[in-house]
């Protein structure tokens, strides 16, 4: 039997995943739904939770984005040492917590894999390039993902990581440095996307996400994008079919059925420009705020925006 959990979902709006996490709590079990204010549209029900789950305020983020504001928030208020975070994008079966709890056994610290899900025409595009990234490369990268990770809090420093959380942008990209974690070979699917803004956005923080936490794989990522760029270039016909197979059989491997296979080559020859967009933008947009990164750990919340 998996001890008592402390489950963090940072949310401003309460989604169908909160349902979904909720009713899958044990009797010890806590789900902490944490939001930046009262006046985030998740406040409005403080007074009508499922049993187990409480909202945490985290209040506005100074010198690091609101997700990881939220997360540091949350690990404070969390009354046990076995922790689950997630995202309130993806849906959660029922055997999600449980199934967690049961790879913990086996593995220590476990993160499942997103598959992201473009929800527009240049997101959709990205598809192939974010499952050889953002799915294969956290796999063999032994990375953890924020959306479904499982730890307790002797498998780090506490103090001396939600002290680091609270002046960064990426909160899996820091837990990914402190946290030896086993990536399981089970994804979720993350919708993504929706305009040509969001999906740049979302573009240039990934890429600087990466750039920031592993400067040298991202070189190595560069260099192999470049290569597959002249490639497609060069001997457009066997690159195609080339890049084809490859993304094909990521999506094979990791259980995923979509069209979007077919569409790594022009995946790959957008990836070049998208990336040096991405590294010449001084700031970003994330879930309501604009972000400078200057570094790891200098972080200016620029503004409130609308997205």
């Amino acid at each position: 039997m998996a001890p008592p959990t402390s489950v963090l979902l940072p949310t401003v709006e309460w989604t169908s995943a909160c349902d979904e996490v909720a009713a899958q709590l044990g009797p010890a079990d806590e789900l902490l739904v944490v939001c930046d204010t009262e006046a985030d549209p998740v406040a409005d029900r403080v007074d009508d939770l499922p049993e187990q789950t409480d909202l945490v305020f985290a209040g506005e983020p100074e010198g690091c984005s609101g997700k990881a504001n939220a997360i540091a928030a949350g690990m404070e208020a969390a009354a046990h040492d076995r922790i689950v975070w997630t995202d309130d994008d993806f849906h959660h079966p029922p055997d999600w917590l449980d199934g967690l709890h049961a790879d913990y056994e086996r593995y220590g610290p476990v993160s499942e894999l997103p598959f992201f899900v473009g929800r527009d025409p240049l997101s959709t595009l990205l598809e192939p390039v974010y499952a050889l990234g953002g799915t294969l490369g956290v796999y063999v990268g032994d990375q953890a993902w924020a959306g479904a990770v499982v730890f307790e809090r002797d498998d780090l420093d506490v103090d001396a990581f939600l002290a680091d959380l609270r002046r960064t942008v990426s909160d899996d990209g820091l837990l990914a440095e402190r946290l030896d974690v086993t990536p399981l070979r089970r994804t979720r699917r993350v919708e993504i996307g929706g305009t040509l803004r969001q999906t740049l956005e979302r573009h240039v923080r990934f890429t600087q996400i990466v750039a920031t936490h592993d400067p040298s794989g991202h070189v190595v990522v560069a260099l192999v994008t470049l290569a597959l760029f002249l490639a497609c270039l060069l001997v457009p016909l066997y690159a195609a079919s080339g890049l084809t197979a490859l993304v094909a059989g990521v999506y094979v491997v990791f259980g995923i059925r979509r069209w979007t296979a077919i569409l790594a080559y022009p995946a790959v020859l957008a990836a070049i420009p998208l990336g040096v967009y991405a590294h010449a933008r001084r700031t970003f947009v994330w879930g309501g705020r604009r972000y400078r990164w200057r570094g790891k750990f200098d972080v200016e919340v620029v503004e409130r925006v609308d997205e």
